[in-house]
């Protein structure tokens, strides 16, 4: 059982992702912006983070450079998960650093299989 941090700025994609988190035997923990999933990061240290892209004070795309940026967090999987799907928003994300995606709107299963595979089966 790993801890996941779950950043959104929609507190109903918040609960329906750490539902699904639950659902794969892991512990959600959440934050609201790019800014909060940073010292959040910092504080616990998850097992993964889910990254929303477009949020409010900072968004994902920089969020996840300066998650990277950091040696303290900078081995903590980023899974960007976001609107945002074309090949440019793609190569973008894996230039922050990002080391996969999902795209919205996402399945269940899809989200299982990224927490599976960076933290785990439960």
């Amino acid at each position: 059982m790993g801890t996941v941090l779950v950043v959104d700025d929609s507190a109903s994609e918040r609960e329906l992702l750490g539902r699904l988190v639950r659902a794969a035997g892991h512990v959600p923990e959440f934050a609201a912006d790019g800014a909060e999933a940073l010292a959040k990061a910092r504080a616990m240290l998850p097992k993964l983070i889910l990254l929303d892209v477009v949020m409010p004070k900072l968004d994902g795309f920089s969020a996840c450079r300066q998650l990277k940026r950091d040696a303290l967090t900078a081995a903590i999987p980023v899974v960007l998960i976001t609107l945002k799907g074309t090949d440019t928003d793609l190569f973008w994300g894996r230039k922050q650093g990002a080391d996969d995606h999902i795209v919205k709107p996402f399945t269940a299963d899809q989200v299982k299989r990224a927490i599976e595979r960076f933290v785990g089966a439960a």
